[in-house]
């Protein structure tokens, strides 16, 4: 069975991050945000894919598989119905499946992890996609240290 990875950058340092794609073998970050912006130092997308390629990890953005903006409100309120009413909508349109397709032939080829924000990848439009998108895939959920 093929394996695809998950990892959130809640309360992590970027170098924690790394270590633990590292420790996975993960050779592809795919960033699956709608905006690659934070407000956490080293997580904005230019420097999270400079320190991805400093440790010989490839970066790419997928930000048609990201969620919107009412989906995050949702997740931040915590109410994962709405979240997965929204981003099943998201995951409906015509670039989002273009993108999850170019996603999943790479995580065929590379083993590859899904990073966004959430600590927790069951509260997580990542699980979500890796379901809708990536069924077949084994899911390993990576936690940076703290």
């Amino acid at each position: 069975m093929q394996r695809v990875w998950t990892i959130g950058y809640e309360g992590a340092s970027v170098p924690a991050v790394i270590d633990a794609l590292k420790e996975a073998g993960v050779e592809v970050l795919a960033d699956v945000r709608a905006l690659p912006l934070s407000r956490r130092p080293g997580f904005s997308k230019t420097a999270l894919a400079g320190a991805a390629a400093e440790a010989g990890i490839a970066y790419r953005h997928f930000k048609p598989l990201g969620t919107p903006k009412e989906g995050r409100e949702a997740a931040r309120k915590g109410d994962l119905a709405a979240l997965r009413q929204i981003y099943a909508g998201q995951l409906e349109l015509p670039e989002a499946l273009a993108a999850a397709a170019e996603l999943r032939d790479l995580a065929a080829e590379r083993p590859t992890a899904l990073l966004c924000f959430c600590g927790n990848a069951a509260k997580c439009h990542r699980s979500l996609l890796r379901a809708a998108m990536l069924d077949d895939f084994e899911a390993v959920d990576l936690s940076p240290r703290l």
